[in-house]
């Protein structure tokens, strides 16, 4: 497996590997766990040459704590990618990514002003910045994302459309804990007491697509923040019930044949998201 740090030294073998056959991307921001290999597991499967990308992007962070104190794992990340399979890392620097400041701006129109565009100001577009460089520069056939960032995945596939850019999004499946709570890199900065709680978020979510037959969207949504709030531990900063392709708010469970719950909860200082498929 090899380790590339400059998109130079990168292209001088995707160049080669390019006429040999397909190329999948997993691009990633490190601190990988078992979401982040199946997405490396899922690529190698399905393509010639498989390249993940480890960079913490600091321009979708609006926190500068949140960055700060993002987890950083290379080298356990090195080791596990090798172990999936994977034949190259790009392990950028900030300068390599970004050599003089980057004043793009996206338009995604009414998919990033809600949930997490609405409480994460210039995220998404932080998001188009990197990802849009990321796949100048590897120049995939296919790129892998999980589905735990669904209005990411969204966002993603309106930023493909715009720029006219000929990869293949493969969205996959979210991979959970035992008990329940979607995997993710922030998970390792619980504390004990949080850790315990956080598989209530997936509990409830759960329920709600149980009770949501017989239940209003609006009281399904009040009866799974409650849930939620019961533990002191825990603070719902929204819960969302959405059309799955335009994303906006439904308020009748008839207004879209496919609705999705998303949440971003408060769990101590580390906020977790996830969503469910009513």
């Amino acid at each position: 497996m090899r380790i590339e740090k400059t998109k130079q030294s990168m292209n001088a073998v995707l160049g080669e590997k390019r006429n040999e056959g397909t190329i999948g991307f997993v691009p990633t921001m490190g601190a990988l766990h078992e979401g982040h290999l199946s997405l490396v597991q899922r690529s190698v499967k399905e393509n010639n040459y498989t390249v993940v990308s480890v960079f913490v992007n600091p321009t979708q962070f609006n926190n500068p704590e949140d960055l700060k104190t993002y987890p950083r794992t290379l080298e356990a990340d090195i080791a596990l990618l090798k172990e999936a399979g994977c034949d190259m890392v790009f392990a950028p620097s900030v300068e390599e990514m970004y050599p003089e400041l980057d004043e793009r701006t996206f338009d995604f129109g009414s998919l990033e002003t809600v949930m997490e565009g609405e409480m994460r100001p210039g995220h998404f577009n932080g998001v188009g910045q990197v990802v849009s460089k990321l796949f100048d520069y590897v120049r995939p056939h296919r790129a892998y994302f999980g589905m735990k960032d669904f209005q990411q995945v969204a966002i993603i596939r309106r930023l493909v459309e715009l720029l006219d850019i000929p990869v293949e999004i493969v969205s996959c499946d979210i991979i959970r804990e035992d008990d329940g709570l979607a995997k993710s890199s922030r998970n390792t900065l619980l504390t004990p007491k949080h850790r315990l709680a956080a598989p209530i978020i997936y509990e409830a979510l759960s329920e709600a697509v149980k009770y949501n037959k017989e239940l209003s969207v609006k009281e399904t949504i009040q009866k799974t923040i409650a849930k939620i709030n019961e533990s002191s531990l825990l603070e719902v900063e929204y819960f969302s019930i959405v059309n799955d392709r335009t994303l906006q708010p439904i308020d009748r469970w008839e207004a879209a044949d496919k609705t999705v719950g998303c949440i971003a909860v408060q769990a101590g200082a580390v906020r977790l998201i996830d969503n469910i498929v009513f």
